[in-house]
């Protein structure tokens, strides 16, 4: 119980000076500037990237909040090209065996004449509450666009729970997080891509982030950027592709709390002719 009661600590004291959510994993995008980026998987960021997917993908990834193993979340995302509507699968993992969190999504998106494409994830969260040995749950859905206003500029959006579900208990209610956000890409060359995302959940400050990517040699990726939400942060990140597999390294220097590191490995499968 006293270890218990530890983490409680630690996750509501992280939430009010971070606002940070953990039941939203890293994204693969440094800063976690996801929601334009069509070229990689991310879960639970913007469903209508799904629709720029041309083959069958998975993808694993890990990520650590400040080097405290109990704040670590395991995920994977599946995704699959089935004609006019792409569909997407993703699971995430927070927390330990005393207190964990658990998401799960299914999406489905479709992409019009290159131009728009429109997403709508179907999520379903539950925590395991050691003081009662029960797992508590809610549905909500998550919805998503990204626009292509000329061959190298876009803009997307994206809302997260966006009528605010909540879990109520019989000791307690759980808020789920409402984020809404909105960002834009704009490629300078084939090589060099800018981005910029504003994120705003309901009951905390706005969270601005910006970054660029700079593929080196073909197969690297250089990664950087940084994101202001009460304090100043600094990220940097890394990538690798060869063939059909691709890895992706990044990282987060919080200037009070300290380290957030993640890593995310995939493999597309080859079409069959």
């Amino acid at each position: 119980m006293k270890k218990f009661t530890l983490f409680s600590f630690l996750i509501l004291h992280l939430n009010i000076f971070a606002q940070v959510d953990y039941i939203l994993p890293l994204s693969s995008t440094v800063a976690q500037m996801q929601i334009t980026d069509e070229q990689h998987l991310s879960a639970f960021t913007n469903p209508s990237l799904y629709a720029y997917n041309t083959t069958t993908e998975l993808a694993f990834a890990f990520d650590n909040r400040f080097l405290i193993p109990q704040l670590s979340t395991k995920s994977v995302m599946a995704a699959y090209n089935a004609g006019s509507v792409q569909t997407g699968l993703s699971f995430s993992y927070f927390g330990y065996s005393l207190y964990h969190e658990m998401m799960g999504g299914l999406a489905f998106a479709r992409d019009f004449s290159g131009k728009f494409a429109l997403g709508v994830q179907f999520n379903y969260y539950s925590a395991y509450f050691n003081a009662s040995n029960e797992y508590h749950g809610a549905f909500f859905p998550q919805i998503g666009f990204r626009i292509c206003l000329s061959p190298g500029f876009a803009i997307a959006g994206n809302v997260f729970n966006p009528f605010q579900t909540n879990i109520k208990t019989l000791y307690s209610i759980k808020r789920l997080p409402s984020v809404f956000s909105l960002g834009g890409s704009y490629k300078f060359s084939p090589d060099f891509e800018w981005r910029l995302q504003a994120d705003k959940e309901v009951s905390s400050s706005f969270r601005l982030a910006s970054g660029f990517d700079y593929i080196l040699l073909e197969k690297f990726t250089f990664k950087a950027g940084a994101y202001y939400a009460d304090y100043l942060v600094p990220c940097l990140g890394f990538a690798w592709k060869s063939g059909q597999i691709s890895l992706s390294l990044n990282t987060e220097l919080h200037p009070v709390l300290g380290l957030n590191s993640g890593a995310m490995v995939s493999y597309t499968f080859k079409e069959k002719h």
